[in-house]
């Protein structure tokens, strides 16, 4: 599923075309995706412009701007396993990013396309159908379901060492465990979890009150933010069906440390271990057992 990263990419290729851009048509496809489309889905959104584009943990958030007797809502995208966007613009618009695509025709899973006032076409497609649109007023974005109980942004300014470890004070589960609840930290998936731990040379057995200290809790805030903001500026990772906006893959896996890189040799100057992988929670775990302790 993709993680912090891999949303932020979509999210920046997305705002470009889409921040003050004025939604002229919605075609829908289909009633649902993994959920059922909001009632009057395409409707409540055809005709409103989007002030701004932005996202919390693992969600794109589109803010659309009041209208007539409709308040202020935000349209809530998910991308679950496989959800991508594609940008198509008419022939001679200059759009951002390194590609260009003419008008598409309907393919078997293009399920939702947002049809710009400037003429750009924004496609979404979902052929596992595990991703989500939803809409909610903006007064209640904070409250809904979805965004309930999320922990903070780890790349906000409210998150510090202080925060974290105040979230893993006293939790007798693994950190591993813990950083992969979303109450803890907001969007962190296994792939930047298993990096982070890495970095900060946190063993991944370790209950979470063990790094609820100050020296550990600000090794390990520390690693979470560099590791997400190196992968969000190598553009994300590429597993499986991930990719930008505009087509291009993510490439921040050829700079993975660990994950998925059992039996390598950790690459930690000095170090000398290799890279085991073991199973919790169901999940793999790839960690240096020399290094991370």
């Amino acid at each position: 599923m993709p993680e912090l990263p891999e949303v932020e990419t979509v999210r920046r290729g997305l705002a470009p075309v889409l921040e003050g851009g004025r939604i002229v048509h919605v075609t829908q496809r289909r009633p649902d995706l993994r959920f059922p489309l909001p009632p009057r889905f395409a409707a409540r959104l055809t005709g409103r412009r989007i002030s701004r584009l932005d996202r919390r943990a693992k969600y794109i958030l589109a803010r659309i701007e009041p209208q007539g007797a409709a308040g202020e809502e935000v349209l809530i995208m998910h991308l679950g396993m496989s959800g991508r966007f594609t940008i198509h613009g008419p022939e001679g618009k200059r759009l951002p990013g390194l590609f260009h695509h003419g008008m598409p025709g309907a393919e078997r899973h293009d399920h939702i396309v947002f049809d710009m006032e400037d003429g750009t076409r924004i496609v979404y497609a979902d052929h596992r159908r595990f991703g989500f649109m939803d809409l909610v007023a903006a007064t209640d974005l904070e409250t809904c379901a979805h965004l309930a109980g999320l922990g903070p942004e780890p790349l906000g300014n409210e998150f510090a060492a202080a925060i974290l470890s105040g979230r893993l004070k006293g939790r007798r589960a693994p950190v591993k465990a813990a950083l992969l609840d979303q109450r803890t930290v907001a969007g962190l998936g296994n792939i930047y979890v298993c990096e982070a731990l890495w970095r900060a040379g946190i063993s991944p057995n370790r209950s979470a009150a063990s790094v609820a200290g100050p020296v550990r809790s600000e090794r390990l805030a520390a690693a979470i933010r560099s590791v997400l903001l190196d992968a969000i500026a190598a553009g994300g990772s590429t597993l499986r069906d991930y990719a930008h906006t505009d087509g291009e893959l993510g490439y921040f896996q050829h700079a993975f440390a660990v994950y998925d890189r059992e039996g390598e040799a950790c690459s930690k100057p000095g170090c000398g271990g290799t890279v085991k992988r073991i199973v919790q929670s169901g999940r793999s775990t790839f960690y240096c057992p020399r290094c991370q302790r």
